[in-house]
């Protein structure tokens, strides 16, 4: 027994409590031993500034998480404790009050996207949520579910499922069916099958009006999805998440297992706004309309998440990240000029990556651009006989004059694959492939030492272009005058 124990005692008429009993102190000194268990509750008020500290600690770390390359600043005290909702400002950042302080974010003078504003209410949101409950002794014997799991699942969930937190109180009531399906999917992304990884996926149904889909029945023994169901080997065959999807309804009850590309049919004639990966494009036109929300773990072990007809959020490397699709795509088309030539390497670029594939496009700004990036040799333009029997020059042949818009996806895929660049001029003529690229940036320009080969020749390369490159981790990033412009 060490010298230091717990011990419990009581006085008449008192309540037992636990308290610390020094021995080795209380012998060799004359007095009794300190108890230092609290002698009553504190007061609500008491507790606030501490509450007001930790939830401003958990503020700064939600947005270090959702927004790594952005800066928060806490501005002097307003004294106000009603919050009041991000607004922008002429530089383009946001500030917003929260718990008597007005914050201030900003992003390298970028001015946030539609999406990342909304993700920053929902983490203002869910935040709040759980600082009423502190104080709210009938709303905090209803909540605990508010508090288990991961924060960055509950911020997820809140922008997914706004509709389901409308009201503070009736958020309380039921479980989050987000957070829930997060939870099985990771739980599912840790086991193996016959010795194969584990896919599959979940339908949400939505909460708006859907002209095609009605909401479900619930059968008789309709059980909740929920981590139980990661423990049946054979759940994950019944819904393998490319082809079946677990349909579960508002009440968040697996109520059906239905055909992703049947569910899609009805919206096959409608755009997607954005271009997605060929075989995940029946699961964001599952989501066009109704509000319904698709998770899928893929064979890779990430977590996309889609919703609004693209997807949204990718779990990946351990941590979740906004898409941003369309703030991103956008800057692509923007810089490409030519909406074909930007959608189809984008979309050949989200194939790649899915397929962790490795990979680097480069669109010229200009085409007289290539005799300082290319060998001689490497241009198709070159008609000269190749030097040597086994020399790649020998099937330049086959795709002289071949222009982006003419290639198929397939083939593409397959030029990309090869050790090396593939190179267009700005109309989208193809000019190389599988090239080694020569050094053009500037003699003094300092190339990132932590970078690896295919990022550091991309961003010299990107001095004399548009560069999409894709990594062999699923990540894809835009790079252009020299710099990393978005990264997906």
């Amino acid at each position: 027994m060490s010298a230091r124990s717990l011990a419990r005692s009581a006085e008449p008429g008192e309540t037992w409590s636990w308290r610390y009993v020094d021995r080795q102190r209380a012998e060799t000194a004359d007095v009794a031993p300190v108890d230092v268990a609290p002698s009553a509750t504190p007061q609500p008020q008491s507790v606030r500034p501490f509450v007001d500290a930790l939830n401003h600690e958990f503020l700064a770390r939600g947005v270090e998480y959702f927004f790594p390359r952005a800066r928060l600043g806490r501005l002097p005290a307003t004294g106000a404790r009603q919050s009041r909702g991000p607004t922008r400002t002429a530089a383009g950042a946001v500030e917003f009050d929260w718990l008597g302080f007005r914050y201030h974010l900003s992003s390298d003078g970028e001015p946030l996207s539609g999406d990342e504003a909304r993700l920053l209410e929902s983490i203002l949101w869910v935040l709040s949520v759980r600082y009423r409950t502190v104080f709210d002794a009938a709303l905090a014997a209803r909540s605990l579910h508010l508090f288990r799991g991961l924060p960055e699942d509950r911020f997820v969930s809140a922008f997914l499922d706004p509709a389901a937190d409308a009201d503070v109180r009736a958020s309380t009531r039921t479980g989050d069916r987000v957070s829930q399906a997060i939870e099985v999917l990771r739980l599912s992304a840790l086991t193996t099958y016959e010795n194969r990884r584990v896919e599959t996926g979940v339908l949400l149904f939505g909460s708006t009006p859907d002209p095609y889909h009605v909401p479900p029945q619930r059968p008789p023994g309709a059980v909740p999805y929920s981590s139980a169901l990661a423990s049946i080997r054979s759940f994950h065959r019944l819904c393998d998440g490319l082809q079946t999807l677990a349909l579960v309804d508002r009440e968040g009850l697996l109520v059906q297992l239905v055909d992703v590309l049947e569910w899609a049919t009805p919206y096959a004639d409608l755009p997607l706004g954005v271009p997605t990966i060929g075989r995940y494009r029946p699961h964001c036109r599952a989501t066009l309309c109704g509000g319904h929300i698709c998770l899928v773990l893929t064979p890779n072990g990430e977590i996309k998440i889609f919703a609004d007809g693209t997807q949204v959020f990718s779990f990946i490397d351990g941590r979740w990240r906004l898409t941003d699709m369309r703030k991103k795509y956008d800057a692509w088309r923007h810089a490409i000029g030519d909406e074909r030539i930007a959608e189809h390497l984008f979309t050949v670029a989200l194939d790649l990556a899915d397929d962790r594939r490795g990979a680097l496009f480069i669109v010229l700004d200009d085409a007289a651009a290539a005799a300082r990036l290319l060998s001689n040799g490497d241009l198709l333009t070159n008609a000269q006989r190749p030097s040597a029997n086994g020399s790649k020059q020998r099937l330049h042949y086959l795709l002289r004059d071949q222009d982006l818009l003419h290639i198929a996806p397939a083939v593409l895929e397959s030029l990309a694959r090869i050790d090396g660049a593939v190179v267009f001029d700005p109309a989208g003529r193809l000019l190389a492939f599988g090239s080694i690229l020569r050094h053009t940036g500037p003699p003094e320009a300092e190339l990132p030492a932590t970078e690896g080969g295919r990022t550091t020749a991309a961003l010299d390369a990107s001095h004399l272009g548009r560069v999409l490159m894709v990594s062999e981790d699923g990540r894809i990033s835009f790079m252009h005058h020299g710099h990393r412009v978005w990264q997906l």
